[in-house]
């Protein structure tokens, strides 16, 4: 037996060879959880290698090797007894990475093949480097030779290649690129392996066993305190009373941790990763030279910044209320990428190189340049290196502010000028982009500027954000927008369109059976707010795209004041990263989907004719022939970017993807995606519902929940007939039969009931496969959350929610499409008036909630 550290190159580089894995291993079973994780570990190393950096390699895991027994002298064949998971999924990656520069870069692109995926001169299964478990061969060698094959609802390996194939174009964000093959350098010489080579009669299995075999990890901060102390062999109890109990006592551990972490990035080692705090710090104090002084003097400079941390943290500490109120307002943003830099401009005032005045006029800047990019929908995975930045490139010389200014305006900052953001505040849908409670905030600031007399207590008022103009809209509502539409726009263009736009937004705690109506009815309620904005809304005559466009160009005014601009503009840039947003979503098309000109156009803010132009000639862009027209029909002026390539029979590429066409040649409606599921495509799952749908966590039974049940019902009567919410009734109350429970929304505008598992009052602890809307005008839904279950276990399990799927296509009239398993797609409640159908649907329930019990409680 032979274990040795290695890198992937290293293992599977060389001759030709062979890595097989055995029938009996499980097949592919890493789910996006896993892949991101790793993705992130990926381009920190690639990072490091863009800037040179010194620090450790990160370590994968083990992989441990037997030889087969079909092994050649001349063609080595090795089984993998552990580890197929992470060759797999590296191998994917690297697939990946070759079919996104084969266009581009065809001789890298034949180096990456020959180097770690096939063998050049073999044929049949031997012609490839790694061969998986015959579950998982049809799909991984279509990868490896960028061939079609059909794809399964519960196909992890397909599901993994297209994850890589989506980040890979999200590399190309001009606000943070990613040099390709310096994530493949990364990949294969930056992510180390412990080999474990056995001889014959090893007994491999104790191996594994042995190399698995963990314990209860330290923290950072756990390692790094023992280390120091262990350092302080006669000042150690004076300086444990004096500064680190104190600091013990008013910070958590995490705080605490992250507190080392900011004081290295403080001295300026701006490329530090918090998980390498205790390597970093000790091999500063290994040095010779190192005093129990020294170590002392750390140890104090780290308590008096405490001071400032914990007023970072806990705003209602900072006594200064100018300062306090920035503190406050960044704390409900969460923005804790800005933490360095906010420690800087504490550290200078304590100094005395700075006052309260300009330490707040410094923190309002931190305040635009986040808000200012969120509206804008510059992506935010720069942000950290941004700000850890901050303290190692401060300008010398000037005032505090003044250089945060100047610093953050650099071109390569993305901060948005005034231009850009009149443009984006019309255009941008931004309701679809951001946080929920960011959005909340940038409404709450843009209230509060119209400096009210009797202003709005919002830490208390329970307020939501609404469509003044309704998600769900009547007909009233259309004629408005029919009258309005122009240019070959329809009316449901426009609305997709302006729906989610700043424009069309607002806060309000009105009574919630009005949501969807026409505007006189809603009115009233506006009228009678005590907000300002909505006030402005009532004193309108009606409301369609000219009034949503007026109060777009007045908010912006405000938000220009509210904001401060950056020293320079950064020119057109925002269009390109419009365009990388459109790629992103479109490398992101599930099998079995696509989408209109006019959902596309209303995900980025644009308009369908634009669209259409940008993809007719820009080469290269992942699936934009899965873009139709609103019919389901190709284009008449569609034509492929790259003319001298030969692209074939488009309506052979969306059969060859999984599309079904109608008798009259148009693309099912049903596999279509709207804007707000190309939204879903690109946005984070993990959080709980929000907005309308924000959900309470009441202990059942409770009279919160008995009053939000009976609103609840009384919605859905207002929209559906008596046989439908009798039906809903039954699916509720044998639901908590089943043992789940029910968590009404605590929206105002419209409510909604969650199918609720797990232990109320904790939320992320549990799981729900299904919300119940009311109609809200067009019928009550429920709405699938496979996006959801996605995040929660064992439903990662992609089989399982493809099983899910199948069973609820049972019901008659319900036909969700495969291609929405990564969505929230919907179908009607009137389904369940039929008997049949809730029985179905109970049984559906039922399986739900045993293979939530069976799951593995690790």
């Amino acid at each position: 037996m032979q274990a040795k550290e290695t890198l992937f190159a290293d293992l599977v580089q060389g001759r030709a060879q062979q890595f097989q894995v055995p029938l009996y291993q499980r097949t592919y079973s890493w789910t996006e959880k896993q892949l991101a994780q790793l993705w992130g570990d990926i381009l920190e190393q690639a990072e490091l290698l863009e800037s040179g950096g010194t620090a450790s390699t990160h370590f994968l895991g083990s992989v441990v090797l037997a030889p087969s027994p079909q092994n050649e002298a001349t063609f080595p064949r090795w089984l993998v007894v552990d580890g197929q998971q992470r060759l797999t999924t590296l191998s994917l990656a690297l697939a990946a990475i070759r079919y996104h520069i084969a266009d581009t870069q065809p001789e890298e692109a034949e180096r990456i093949d020959e180097e770690y995926l096939i063998n050049k001169r073999k044929h049949g299964s031997d012609y490839f480097r790694l061969l998986p478990t015959q579950a998982d061969r049809a799909q991984y060698a279509a990868h490896i030779r960028m061939a079609q094959e059909e794809q399964s609802a519960g196909d992890r390996v397909a599901a993994a290649y297209r994850f890589f194939r989506r980040k890979l174009v999200e590399a190309h964000d001009p606000t943070a690129f990613q040099n390709v093959l310096r994530i493949e350098q990364a990949i294969t010489s930056r992510l180390t392996l412990v080999s474990v080579t056995a001889e014959r009669g090893d007994n491999v299995h104790r191996i594994f066993e042995s190399l698995n075999n963990t314990g209860l990890k330290l923290s950072q901060a756990d390692l790094l305190r023992n280390y120091l102390f262990m350092r302080l062999p006669t000042l150690g109890e004076q300086v444990y009373e004096t500064y680190w109990l104190p600091m013990q006592g008013s910070l958590s551990n995490s705080e605490l941790e992250q507190l080392m972490w900011l004081q290295l990035v403080l001295d300026g080692d701006d490329r530090v990763r918090r998980q390498d705090l205790y390597a970093a710090q000790q091999q500063r104090f290994e040095r010779p030279e190192v005093s129990e002084a020294d170590i002392e003097a750390y140890i104090r400079e780290l308590h008096r910044r405490s001071a400032h941390f914990r007023r970072i943290v806990r705003p209602e500490n900072e006594p200064d209320p100018l300062v306090r109120g920035h503190l406050t307002r960044l704390q409900d943003w969460q923005a804790v990428v800005a933490y360095p830099a906010l420690m800087l401009l504490f550290d200078r005032r304590e100094r005395g190189e700075s006052d309260a005045a300009e330490t707040a006029r410094a923190m309002e800047y931190i305040e635009s340049f986040l808000v200012r990019r969120t509206i804008c929908r510059v992506p935010p995975n720069n942000l950290n290196r941004i700000f850890q930045a901050v303290p190692a490139q401060f300008p010398q010389g000037v005032p505090v502010a003044d250089g945060l200014h100047r610093l953050l305006s650099a071109e390569n900052r993305f901060w948005p000028d005034d231009e850009e953001l009149r443009t984006k505040i019309r255009e941008a849908p931004f309701y679809r982009y951001g946080l929920p409670h960011q959005r909340r905030r940038v409404l709450q600031r843009l209230e509060e500027s119209y400096e009210h007399p009797e202003p709005v207590d919002f830490a208390s008022a329970q307020l939501t954000i609404e469509h003044v103009m309704p998600q769900s809209p009547g007909q009233e509502w259309m004629r408005v927008l029919e009258e309005e539409a122009a240019d070959g726009e329809s009316a449901e263009d426009l609305h997709s369109r302006l729906i989610h736009s700043l424009g069309n937004l607002t806060l309000t705690a009105v009574n919630s059976e009005l949501s969807n109506h026409p505007f006189e009815r809603k009115q009233g309620l506006l009228q009678g707010s005590h907000l300002e904005m909505n006030r402005r809304i009532a004193a309108t005559d009606r409301w369609g795209v000219k009034e949503i466009l007026a109060r777009a160009d007045d908010l912006a005014e405000r938000a220009i004041r509210l904001w401060p601009a950056p020293l320079r503009g950064v020119g057109r840039a925002e269009r390109s990263r419009d365009w990388h947003l459109a790629h992103q979503v479109l490398a992101a098309l599930p099998h079995g989907t696509w989408t209109s000109y006019g959902d596309l156009a209303a995900f980025i803010g644009s308009g369908a004719q634009a669209v259409g132009n940008h993809l007719a000639g820009t080469a290269g862009v992942a699936n934009a022939y899965r873009v139709l027209n609103a019919e389901g029909k190709v284009a008449d002026g569609f034509r492929w970017a790259s003319q001298g390539q030969d692209q074939g029979d488009v309506r052979a590429l969306l059969t060859a993807d999984g599309i079904h066409f109608t008798i009259t040649g148009a693309a099912d409606p049903a596999q279509r995606l709207t804007s707000d599921d190309l939204a879903l495509l690109v946005a984070d799952a993990e959080g709980e519902p929000d907005e309308a749908g924000e959900m309470a966590q009441p202990v059942p039974g409770g009279q919160a929940a008995q009053t939000r049940a009976a609103r609840f019902l009384r919605q859905l009567a207002a929209d559906d007939n008596a046989a439908t919410v009798s039906a809903v009734s039954e699916v509720l109350a044998r639901w908590e039969e089943l043992g789940g429970w029910v968590g009404y929304g605590t929206g105002k505008v419209t409510t909604s009931a969650f199918l609720m598992l797990g232990e109320a009052g904790l939320p992320g602890r549990g799981v729900w496969p299904m919300t119940l809307y009311p109609g809200g005008g067009r019928g009550g839904t429920a709405e699938v959350v496979f996006q959801h279950m996605a995040t929660r276990e064992p439903f990662t399990d992609r089989a399982l929610r493809a099983e899910l799927l199948a069973r609820l296509n049972e019901l008659a009239g319900v036909d969700i499409p495969e291609g929405k398993l990564e969505l929230r797609p919907n179908f009607r409640l009137a389904h369940l008036a039929e008997s049949g159908n809730r029985e179905l649907l109970i049984g559906t329930l039922t399986w739900f909630r045993d293979r939530w019990q069976d799951r593995d409680p690790a």
